[in-house]
């Protein structure tokens, strides 16, 4: 064993050789010298569990340290083909942002910026006034602020309003969203008290206003934008809510969620409330989100009235939910966008992707087939197929858009069928730039609305032979 082990090339040998002397100009020599000490100490540990081992040669073992600082060297967060139908995907970041937005925030990335400074007086300035009167103006709010997302956002505002005091919530409306954020959990970290009324599937006026008393702080609505009830339902609009609760001297706040600014029925979407909507209805204070349906970056957005969003600002918790100057330098753009809303589809990467047809849809499909086709070996049959997409982050759960994809089936015999397709589906996602798609009824499914550029996309799946 001994001997073996002497073989093994030293630190300062593998160092000097060619590949890790390139290394080390890319890397620098401590990260280099870590890497090689780690591999050689591998080495000794699988040599001391199995005598007969192979010992790579000089050459190889150089390759080898060279291939992991390299993996190691790669950017956690990556590019990746969202072809899984679901338009805004949590799990990839949700709206893409306009290539204004893009600059914006290369602008202020590289050098200082006016933040919280006012170049009109030269005194310190607030960063919400960066955004505030665009959010104003496009939903008819006195007053807005900006924290870092629309779970934080009602946060905030139950601490600032209602703090140690009961907020009237429907139980139809307890919802819960992704990573386990639930009303009535929020509520009690908070320091609200929860007063459920209703049931589950019907709430009425009455129960709103028979639950209102004198420690009752605020009415909360919250849009169920993740899950639809039907049969035998019923629920109160905004505006009914909003008369008992001025009768009765209470705040009404309302969780959008996904919240949008302009109605996209115009467009031959579903309808979502928008935030002006919400506010002519009544309601005193609406949080929504900036990365949703909205196409900006991740943020949560408060508007309503003056006094209470005052409130608001002045929390001390509004310093720890506060974004920094990347988020208000993307956003104030994709605010501006909406201020042209004949142009939207064109400006806006998130609306572009839900307005998209399934004729324009289908050509990138055949694109994607054929090269598909071309890379695949034969046990696979490639078509174009029909398929429905969905917004997702929350928004519009049982509405589907209609589109084109390719489906990818294996024609083995059916004890391999699975395993092939399985070995697609990995393989897609260990492409240079990974794809990731979807399996169906035994099928790889890509479904190709968020294909922005189809040659760039036929590009990456020529690597496929490689890659199974």
């Amino acid at each position: 064993m001994a001997t073996r082990l002497a073989a093994l090339p030293s630190v300062d040998r593998l160092l000097n050789t060619q590949t890790l002397t390139l290394a080390r100009q890319t890397h620098g020599q401590e990260r280099v010298t870590a890497v090689v000490r780690a591999h050689l100490a591998a080495l000794r540990v699988a040599a001391a569990r199995d005598p007969d081992a192979r010992l790579p040669g000089l050459d190889d073992l150089a390759s080898a340290i060279d291939a992991t600082l390299a993996s190691s060297s790669k950017p956690s967060l990556r590019k990746v083909f969202n072809l899984t139908g679901t338009v805004l995907h949590t799990n990839f970041g949700r709206a893409l942002l306009p290539d204004v937005a893009i600059a914006a925030l290369a602008a202020v990335a590289s050098d200082p910026c006016n933040l919280e400074f006012d170049l009109v007086s030269g005194n310190r300035g607030e960063r919400d006034e960066h955004v505030e009167a665009t959010i104003c103006a496009l939903t008819g709010a006195e007053a807005a602020l900006v924290v870092n997302n629309n779970a934080a956002a009602v946060f905030l505002m139950l601490n600032t309003l209602a703090l140690r005091r009961d907020v009237v919530v429907s139980r139809g409306e307890l919802v819960e969203i992704g990573g386990q954020f639930r009303i009535p959990d929020i509520m009690t970290r908070a320091g609200a008290k929860l007063r459920e009324v209703g049931t589950t599937n019907r709430t009425h006026a009455r129960d709103y206003a028979d639950a209102i008393g004198a420690r009752t702080a605020m009415v909360l609505k919250v849009h169920a934008s993740n899950y639809e009830i039907r049969g035998f339902v019923s629920s109160v609009a905004v505006e009914e809510v909003a008369h008992i609760a001025r009768e009765r001297d209470v705040l009404l706040g309302v969780d959008l969620g996904s919240g949008t600014l302009v109605d996209m029925r115009r467009w031959g979407l579903p309808y979502e409330p928008t935030v002006q909507a919400t506010i002519a209805a009544g309601a005193d204070v609406v949080t929504f989100s900036g990365d949703k349906l909205l196409g900006g970056p991740q943020c949560g957005i408060v508007a309503g009235r003056r006094d209470l969003v005052e409130r608001m600002r002045r929390n001390p918790l509004k310093r720890a939910l506060r974004v920094d100057k990347l988020i208000f330098a993307a956003l104030e753009q994709v605010l501006r966008l909406y201020l042209d809303t004949e142009r939207l589809p064109e400006t806006l990467p998130t609306l572009r992707m839900l307005v998209r047809t399934p004729e324009e849809i289908g050509r990138v499909a055949q694109r994607v087939a054929d090269e598909l086709a071309r890379r695949l070996p034969a046990e696979y049959a490639v078509e174009v197929v029909e398929c429905s997409s969905q917004i997702g982050s929350g928004a519009l759960p049982v509405d589907v858009l209609p589109s084109k994809g390719v489906q990818v089936r294996s024609v083995r015999a059916r004890r391999e069928r699975h395993r092939e397709i399985k070995r697609l589906h990995d393989a897609l996602r260990r492409l240079p730039t990974p794809v990731i798609g979807r399996i169906d009824n035994g099928a790889v499914v890509l479904d190709c609305r968020c294909v922005a550029n189809a040659d760039d996309l036929a590009a990456v799946l020529s690597h496929l032979e490689n890659n199974l």
